[in-house]
């Protein structure tokens, strides 16, 4: 199915194809390429040079790159058994596999010298996003926003606002294109602008990455306007398309703006009408997207619009604790009430045990927070203590069952992830012939019987960049010692702010958490959106 119409003739003729099938590796391809063609299959042909040289791109596509230097894919290429990787890139340049960018690099070093450039090569699909985006942001910098509000009426929204919530009405009356950071408490501010906008009669709509976020924030804005991304584009939620097509708002806000990959931040950014003002809000610590690019980041270091960054910080000692992670500080914050407690932990059976008896004993008893009411979030999906440990454990212990539909039952926390880089928490209410029934955030998901397999986990337990865009009464954040090397700064201050009331930080990596905090900061990403924007934002930053 992932190849098409044809698949059999197409694997035929080039083996390596079987590359553009999701989840397989070279060496299952190497391998079914010597079935298929006995001795005529090695790592000099070059048609496996051209098919790895895609299949590189797009695995670095989901972890942020929109492209690759030259000299970082051929060295990959090289890796991977491909004894000529400068052909290899060539001949998918020349079968328009993949596209090659030369950009400038600052400045010529004389007037007879040539322009420093980049080589980059990417995927077709990353490079038109972002081609699309670029143009789109620098559409709504450029144009000036409809005369929808007086200045005066603009002007008394934001004197009857406070602090910064203040100077975003102001920027927001007078611009297309406005960047909004802050934390949890921030969120205030963007509430303020909607209620703001809605009172002078705009058609203004905000739209969250997960419906916990919608309903989280929904709950600080007086009337309606809040979605989930995924459904404004969908048209499943929001505001609906006018007779153009596009979105039929006068602002739209945004919310956990750094999880905009290129491609859904393009998307929306084409829809939004001439003269719409778009205000992109979050908080630059937290992980950045599942999904190339990384779209908020490129534009807070291009200033190419306003940026307001809230003055209001996240209360109590967890807003003290995650507020010095976010400046590479690991503090140690009074906690009166048991907000943050640390779990020591020797091996990782103790901590598989200490973080089941947390979830469904300490929490509970000490704080009054229900086991469905705390989440566990963990580095990853494997070893010892990663989320199918974990899961399993906590499924044994919070709601045994035989696991009659694909290893589920009623009452089970569940991941449900509808498309790459989404995962919306929910609960099995039930199962039928149409599928597996979820409870997500208050709305009913159908899961069809054969794509349970692929698309839900067991949620007790999920990883840091699927718990972005939510947050729960209390986290239990594990970290058993094999989890070291995926330690970050980004990934540390993510994982802790999921917490409202109360973090249990379940230790066995002894100084590795420190160290990271102060020392490993996100991980760089190539993307040429500042590129694209220089040229049409004369303001943009290099």
């Amino acid at each position: 199915a992932a190849l098409g119409e044809g698949a059999a003739q197409l694997l035929r003729e080039d083996p390596w194809q079987l590359l553009r099938v999701p989840g397989v590796r070279p060496e299952q391809a190497d391998g079914f390429a010597r079935a298929l063609l006995g001795g005529e299959a090695g790592p000099g042909d070059e048609r496996r040079g051209r098919a790895l040289t895609v299949w590189l791109l797009e695995q670095a596509a989901p972890a942020g790159h929109t492209a690759l230097e030259m000299a970082a894919l051929t060295e990959a290429l090289g890796r991977q058994g491909v004894p000529a990787p400068e052909d290899a890139v060539r001949d998918a340049i020349t079968e328009g596999d993949v596209l090659v960018f030369q950009d400038a690099v600052g400045e010529p070093v004389g007037e007879d010298e040539e322009q420093p450039v980049r080589v980059l090569v990417g995927l077709e699909r990353c490079a038109l996003a972002e081609e699309s985006l670029a143009d789109g942001l620098a559409r709504l910098v450029n144009s000036a926003p409809k005369q929808d509000g007086a200045a005066e009426e603009w002007e008394r929204a934001a004197a009857a606002a406070e602090g910064s919530a203040a100077d975003l009405i102001r920027a927001v009356s007078g611009h297309g294109l406005v960047l909004h950071t802050g934390g949890e408490a921030a969120l205030a501010e963007p509430a303020a602008l909607l209620d703001a906008a809605h009172g002078m009669g705009l058609r203004a709509w905000a739209a969250a990455h997960t419906p916990v976020g919608r309903e989280r924030f929904a709950a600080r804005v007086e009337g309606p306007g809040v979605a989930t991304v995924a459904g404004l584009l969908s048209g499943a939620e929001g505001p609906g398309r006018d007779a153009e097509g596009a979105l039929d708002v006068d602002l739209l806000v945004v919310l956990d703006a750094p999880q905009l990959d290129v491609e859904t931040a393009a998307l929306l950014t084409e829809s939004l009408p001439d003269g719409a003002r778009l205000v992109l809000s979050g908080d630059p610590a937290v992980l950045w997207s599942v999904g190339p690019g990384r779209v908020f980041a490129d534009l807070l270091a291009a200033r190419a619009c306003p940026q307001v960054a809230s003055r209001r910080p996240d209360p109590g000692p967890l807003g003290e604790l995650v507020s010095g992670i976010g400046v590479g500080e690991l503090l140690q914050v009074e906690a009166p009430e048991k907000e943050v407690v640390i779990v020591p932990v020797r091996d990782a059976g103790e901590a598989v045990h200490r973080t089941v008896q947390l979830v469904a004993d300490s929490v509970p008893r000490a704080l009054g927070v229900p086991a469905e009411e705390t989440q566990v979030i963990t580095p990853g999906h494997g070893g010892a203590v990663g989320t199918r440990v974990l899961n399993a454990a906590l499924k044994e212990r919070l709601n045994p069952g035989p696991g009659r539909f694909a290893g589920f039952d009623p009452g089970d926390r569940v991941a449900w992830s509808p498309a790459p880089g989404r995962t919306l928490p929910g609960r099995v209410v039930g199962a039928d012939a149409e599928g597996l029934r979820l409870d997500c955030a208050g709305e009913t998901v159908v899961v069809p019987r054969d794509r349970v397999e692929q698309t839900v986990r067991h949620g007790w337990a999920l990883t840091a960049h699927q718990a972005v865009g939510s947050r729960w009464p209390a986290a239990v954040v594990v970290l058993p010692g094999d989890a070291v090397p995926a330690l970050s700064r980004p990934w540390i201050y993510t994982a802790f702010s999921r917490a409202d009331r109360h973090l249990s930080v379940v230790h066995g990596v002894d100084q590795a958490l420190q160290r990271a905090v102060a020392e490993v900061p996100a991980k760089p990403r190539t993307t040429r959106l500042p590129v694209l924007l220089a040229p049409q934002l004369p303001g943009a930053a290099d």
